[in-house]
């Protein structure tokens, strides 16, 4: 019984030491003006079990409807809803650099961390890693690969006539937000390897891969908010392991590694080749650590056009008009849609309602520290009226950062119904 008594004191003893560590901290924190959720001032497990439930992004929505243009997240981290400060926040001098958060994107290769693109935060290891492949992304080898994704349309097409349009498939229910997927991918692997994976063919997630990737984009969005849980997760040299399944990415390496075995067995393959894996293999002497840019962006693209285009029928008939007068052949050439103004609108206005990214882009405020104007109430309300605010000066270290699905709804830059496609497509940007 004294032992117990005596582990029970320990225990008690050591919660109080815990609670007056946190609340010592919260007590001198520079941030502590800044107003937020209460938990999310003392520790970071908040925004992680935020992430993690998948209501992150209403979350901070609500916050800053609340708080205004400046809310916290965590004991270091604050969200900015201030546009006049993200040229500052994310400048091209790289002076405000990424925080650890990107580093759960490294790779752990033979018990060793691997930066890439994305994840580094060295400003010098990002143009080093860019210059070689760097125009491979531009729109010049953009349109050399537009015969690629012409006959892609043209599967896609036929393929959704065939299984929802034709003989006693007339009148099947699709799901076009899982072909849309399938679209993308297949595209990703004919623009890469010259060679689609068979997404479309095959009319389903081949070998899980669509499923593997939700899943590694839901663990870099949640572990990130933690970023040293990642060193007893995915970076544990003994035994990796992680919140979500990953069995099937050996499907997707599979396919990779055969691709690039076809190449290198025999390099005749490369000549006359305009996809990305010859690019890479041209590029691999000067810089070995590349990466490839993820197909469920332009996924997530075409989804959002599609849902809000459906979703606002006025949109879609003034669409259709245009599309019908501009007498497009098919697969329609680029070059014939850039100049089609309420076409262009809606793509812009689909990215802007459902931005590809749903979180914060963090950045590490530099030495100099940065003055952020403290609300009492928010300044970009209905009637963009401002209010008083006092200014606030974020230490060194401080994270900061802007989350575009907040700045993207903001009523004093884009009207009374920032959600509304139409009424921002009935006014087209040149």
């Amino acid at each position: 019984m004294a032992f117990v008594a005596l582990l029970l004191k320990v225990i008690g003893l050591g919660i109080i030491l815990l609670l007056s560590q946190y609340a010592l901290a919260y007590l001198r924190s520079p941030l502590r003006k800044i107003p937020g959720p209460f938990f999310a001032k003392f520790s970071n497990i908040w925004r992680f079990l935020d992430h993690y439930s998948q209501t992150h992004i209403e979350t901070q929505k609500k916050l800053h409807e609340k708080y205004g243009d400046i809310v916290r997240l965590g004991p270091t981290t604050v969200s900015i809803a201030d546009p006049s400060l993200i040229k500052t926040i994310y400048n091209t001098r790289g002076t405000f650099v990424k925080s650890d958060y990107y580093s759960v994107n490294d790779a752990l290769s033979n018990g060793h961390i691997l930066q890439n693109i994305f994840s580094t935060r060295s400003n010098d290891f990002n143009a080093r890693a860019k210059k070689p492949v760097q125009k491979l992304y531009g729109l010049q080898n953009a349109m050399q690969l537009e015969s690629l994704m012409d006959d892609d349309v043209r599967v896609f097409c036929s393929e959704l006539e065939s299984r929802f349009m034709q003989g006693d498939n007339k009148g099947k229910t699709c799901d076009i937000a899982d072909w849309i997927s399938y679209f993308a991918w297949d595209f990703l692997g004919h623009m890469t390897w010259s060679k689609r994976i068979g997404f479309m063919e095959k009319g389903e997630d081949v070998g899980g891969m669509l499923k593997t990737a939700e899943n590694v984009m839901r663990y870099f969005s949640v572990v990130g908010q933690i970023p040293a849980l990642d060193k007893w997760l995915g970076k544990n040299p003994y035994l990796p392991a992680s919140l979500y399944k990953f069995d099937d990415f050996s499907v997707a390496a599979g396919f990779s590694v055969e691709r690039f075995m076809e190449r290198m067995q025999n390099p005749e393959l490369n000549k006359g080749k305009k996809d990305f894996l010859a690019g890479f293999l041209e590029a691999k002497e000067e810089s070995p650590e590349l990466i490839l840019g993820g197909a469920d962006t332009l996924a997530v693209v075409i989804k959002a056009l599609f849902y809000y285009l459906l979703k606002t029928p006025s949109a879609k008939a003034k669409l259709t008009a245009e599309l019908r007068a501009a007498n497009l052949s098919f697969p329609a050439p680029y070059k014939s849609l850039e100049h089609l103004p309420y076409l262009n609108a809606c793509v812009s206005e689909a990215l802007r309602i459902h931005p590809v990214v749903g979180h914060i882009f963090e950045r590490v405020v530099p030495s100099a520290g940065l003055s952020v104007s403290l609300s009492s109430s928010n300044n970009h309300n209905n009637n963009g009226a401002s209010t008083a605010s006092t200014t606030v000066h974020l230490p060194p270290g401080t994270i900061v950062g802007v989350n575009p699905w907040v700045i993207h709804s903001l009523p004093s830059i884009f009207g009374a119904s920032p959600l509304n496609l139409h009424a921002r497509a009935l006014a087209p940007r040149r």
